[in-house]
């Protein structure tokens, strides 16, 4: 399989950050991390090596990032304004310089891209597609939480609202989005396995239903847990399918 690791610095966040390139070719796939990962988590974890007929086939170009949980919401010695404001600096960054990135990669300025994640990386899988309909087009949220104000102690501001999915979503009557949303396949997942809680994903599937928004909700059932088995074996499913 071809890899390439690629690190710059940021402007937005003042930092270095990775990605790591899967593949030759093929409809890109962003993966997140879960909530203390990095950009190396899901090779780690061989959600990679899960993949790899589909990468080394063309089926996917598989790219992987690091949210940078540990300096945002589980930031616990930051001030909440501050945690609220590197998600929104983050969530910058990765319209302005990951998309970018990925199209070149690609050699196909504006090729839709597809978001995949697990736990706090549904999060931010989900968050990113319904952010930015115009360019990510297609998700897959596995076993995630969609209202973060646990993280917030209480406390609520601008950057927060517009990085909470079950807020903005509630509320959004903007005819841009819709008419972008609609070309988008999101998938959200959830089952009956081991430590899964189906709570959050079937209260986000409530609201997207109550604005009119198409999606799947995926219940897995027994093979719905809350663990790196389980998210293989619906990520492959997915491929296989829709790829």
């Amino acid at each position: 399989m071809k890899r390439e690791y690629h690190r710059w610095h940021s402007p937005r966040l003042g930092m270095e950050l990775g990605v790591v390139v899967y593949g030759h070719w093929g409809p890109p796939l962003l993966g997140f991390p879960t909530s203390a990962g990095d950009e190396m988590e899901l090779e780690g974890q061989s959600m990679v090596g899960a993949l790899a007929d589909f990468i080394d086939a063309g089926r996917v170009k598989f790219f992987t990032i690091n949210s940078i949980n540990g300096l945002s919401f589980y930031n616990k010695g930051a001030h909440p304004f501050h945690r609220s404001y590197v998600q929104s600096v983050f969530d910058s960054y990765l319209r302005e310089e990951v998309v970018p990135f990925i199209w070149d990669s690609c050699q196909s300025p504006g090729i839709g891209i597809s978001t995949m994640g697990a736990s706090f990386g549904a999060y931010h899988a989900a968050n990113s597609l319904f952010k930015h309909p115009d360019v990510i087009k297609r998700c897959f949220a596995m076993s995630g939480v969609y209202d973060v104000k646990n993280f917030m102690d209480g406390m609520y501001d601008d950057n927060f609202y517009f990085n909470n999915p079950v807020d903005y979503l509630s509320n959004m009557n903007d005819p841009w989005f819709y008419e972008q949303i609609a070309s988008c396949d999101i998938h959200i997942t959830t089952g009956t396995g081991q430590w899964e809680n189906s709570g959050p994903t079937y209260r986000l599937s409530e609201i997207l239903s109550s604005k009119g928004i198409c999606h799947s909700l995926d219940n897995w059932g027994p093979q719905g847990g809350h663990d790196w088995p389980y998210w293989k074996h619906q990520m492959r499913e997915y491929i296989s399918k829709l790829f």
